[in-house]
């Protein structure tokens, strides 16, 4: 018998799988008990009695509000272009989770290695901004395109401070890749070489 798989009738499930479910379910019930943690507090904070209708103390308030959420009718404009209406919310979700891939975790914990990662990372942040001007457009209003192009520029406008922040870190390490960057970083971090950068 394996010490590090568990045996339960015909199944065989390692040890590794069990622990690596139990902590993901525990952290994402995590989330629902800081959230009524939370109200909780506010609530005691501005005297007030806080989430007490559903269950006992208001235990199953996380479950309503989830339960509120997916019922919630989804409004779409009756004059607006409704496909993009749709597929504008997912395209700064879709640049997000595509930076994510040369993003890397640890020592060999990454999805891909690209020499110019840094600047990939950047292009692809910046992406995002066709998602947001796209939802103000689609909707067919003036107001809406103007509060789309608003966020758009605020978004642009953050893009220069943060390629010059990103360019002295590039200088430092001399190299475009993020593993590369990270690396250097493994014995001191560059703040502590150069706390000006």
């Amino acid at each position: 018998m394996n010490p590090a798989i568990l045996e339960i009738g015909p199944l065989a499930i390692p040890v590794w799988a069990i622990v690596l479910g139990v902590g993901m379910i525990s952290y994402l019930n995590s989330a629902a008990i800081l959230v009524y943690a939370e109200r909780r507090i506010a609530a005691f904070i501005q005297n007030r009695v806080g989430p007490n209708r559903v269950g006992p103390f208001g235990l199953l308030q996380p479950l309503a509000d989830v339960l509120k959420l997916l019922l919630k009718e989804d409004v779409t404009p009756t004059h607006g272009y409704k496909k993009l209406h749709a597929i504008a919310p997912m395209i700064p979700v879709i640049t997000a989770l595509l930076s994510v891939a040369v993003i890397p975790f640890g020592a060999g914990l990454y999805v891909t290695d690209i020499n110019a990662a840094v600047l990939y990372l950047l292009a692809v942040a910046s992406l995002g901004v066709y998602g947001v001007t796209l939802a103000g457009w689609a909707s067919n209003s003036k107001y809406s395109l103007l509060g789309g192009l608003r966020a758009a520029a605020q978004m642009i406008s953050y893009e220069l401070p943060m390629g010059m922040a990103v360019a002295s870190v590039i200088l430092m390490t001399g190299s475009l890749s993020l593993i590369d960057i990270a690396e250097s970083q493994s014995m001191w971090w560059n703040f502590f070489v150069n706390p000006l950068v």
